[in-house]
């Protein structure tokens, strides 16, 4: 069923406090991250959701511009646009779903899955994750490094984007964060991104539930950090 606009602003919970973001009622924040490209993001859980699941919700310089949900084995199952409200959200029995845990054992994972929006329009999605064998520490968290590609095509074969680079995982939370890459919106053209983790903020310290980010900020151009991080976003 088509979400009207009403409807799915409703689902986009308002700041409690200036500065900082309470998830819905019966879900619980449980990590802060800022990230380059101006993003912070909270990381929640809601009691409702099938085990695994977890949210995470993006701010930029503006506010709540973008919220998803992702499973166990870190397939993305459903995503919000806040301007304007759209809802994207995982078709089922994809050919190839994403595994995270088949990232884990073996150390590569394909995938092959198809996408649909709230407006009628559809999208497909291949590519693989790989494991570099290389760990990075961010903020004194250690990660793994991965390597990816994929490219989404319309329903008629047209690229619509490509993306290809590095992302960063955690085996204990099983979640991938952006890395540095370049993205191709389907001109031939690649642009260079990095919207790498910079700051784990946990329940308790400064900073945690923040709705300000503090990263590249002014250095952005009036194209906006939310247009960036469509073209290339982590799980």
């Amino acid at each position: 069923m088509r979400l009207t606009a009403l409807a799915l602003l409703a689902l986009l919970p308002a700041p409690a406090l200036a500065g900082t973001w309470t998830a819905p009622e019966g879900c619980e924040i449980f990590l802060t991250v800022q990230s380059k490209l101006c993003r912070v993001s909270n990381h929640y859980r809601c009691a409702a959701d099938t085990p695994g699941d977890q949210w995470r919700a993006d701010f930029d310089q503006e506010g709540l511009f973008f919220r998803s949900r992702i499973n166990f084995e870190t397939e993305w199952v459903e995503s919000y646009d806040s301007m304007p409200p759209t809802r994207q959200w995982l078709d089922p029995d994809p050919e190839d779903p994403a595994r995270f845990s088949e990232l884990l054992s073996s150390g590569t994972d394909t995938f092959s899955f198809a996408l649909s929006h709230d407006d009628g329009y559809h999208s497909s999605v291949r590519g693989f994750d790989r494991l570099t064998g290389r760990t990075v520490t961010i903020d004194g968290v250690a990660l793994e490094e991965t390597e990816f590609d994929f490219t989404e095509t319309d329903d008629f074969g047209t690229v619509i984007r490509r993306g290809r680079g590095h992302e960063y995982i955690s085996r204990e939370w099983r979640m991938f964060f952006a890395g540095p890459g370049e993205t191709d919106l389907g001109d031939g053209q690649w642009l260079p991104i990095d919207g790498s983790p910079v700051d784990f903020i946990f329940p308790g310290e400064k900073g945690f539930a923040s709705t300000q980010p503090l990263y590249d900020c002014d250095a952005l151009t009036a194209e906006g950090p939310e247009s960036l991080w469509r073209v290339s976003d982590d799980r």
